[in-house]
């Protein structure tokens, strides 16, 4: 054999690779496809977490307006609590107002105001006689009015009449009877008593008061009745 020969021989057998492991602990051979199917893989879960993270940051962002909100609704309710309380408040100072009222319209419509008459009485009253008593009456009369229910019809009801008595005397001064008379009917010719007064009686009385005889005159002012 030529000597060259045997050296080539030798070249070529060395080119041959002896594989053990039958091709199973030979790692492939690194292309485009590989490189991006490992970068995928090792992105993916750093996606994930930052996703995760996101939620979670938007969570605890949304939670924080949520309480806020609470904590504001809860100061809303407090306030309209208070109004509540408040009102509630006005509304028993306002029967409690109302029941006044009431009371004090009731007295008012009872009673007659007795000073504008008291007035009209001394502005008439003659020089020559005295006040020496005033009282007032009070009695009922009764009196048919048109029923509620039924106007056609009328029935009898008890109405409230006062009577104004006055007792003056003449001091001695010999007999008053003409300027009593003329007081009466001043009385019944006043614009103030006219539409008040239902009539006017007058009586007297002699009385000894050491020695000299004294006047004394009753004036009874019977009131219209009441209704």
């Amino acid at each position: 054999m030529n000597p060259e020969t045997k050296k080539n021989t030798t070249s070529n057998e060395a080119l041959f690779t002896i594989d053990l492991l039958k091709g199973q602990g030979i790692p492939p051979k690194s292309g485009p496809a590989g490189i991006a199917i490992a970068a995928v893989a090792t992105i993916a879960p750093v996606i994930l977490v930052i996703m995760i993270f996101g939620f979670r940051s938007h969570d605890n962002v949304m939670t924080s307006i949520q309480k806020q909100e609470v904590i504001t609704l809860e100061e809303k309710i407090n306030r309209l609590s208070i109004a509540v309380e408040n009102q509630r408040a006005l509304e028993l100072e306002k029967v409690h107002y109302g029941i006044c009222i009431s009371e004090v319209k009731g007295l008012i419509d009872d009673y007659t105001q007795w000073s504008p008459v008291l007035t009209e009485l001394i502005k008439n009253m003659p020089g020559s006689v005295i006040l020496s008593e005033l009282k007032v009456e009070q009695d009922s009369v009764e009196k048919e009015v048109p029923k509620p229910d039924d106007p056609e019809k009328k029935i009898k009801i008890n109405v409230p009449v006062n009577k104004l008595v006055l007792s003056v005397s003449n001091q001695g001064r010999g007999n008053c009877d003409e300027e009593i008379r003329k007081f009466r009917d001043k009385l019944l010719s006043s614009e103030l008593l006219r539409p008040m007064l239902a009539k006017i009686d007058v009586s007297h009385r002699t009385e000894d008061n050491d020695g000299t005889d004294m006047v004394f005159y009753e004036i009874s002012c019977l009131f219209k009745p009441e209704i």
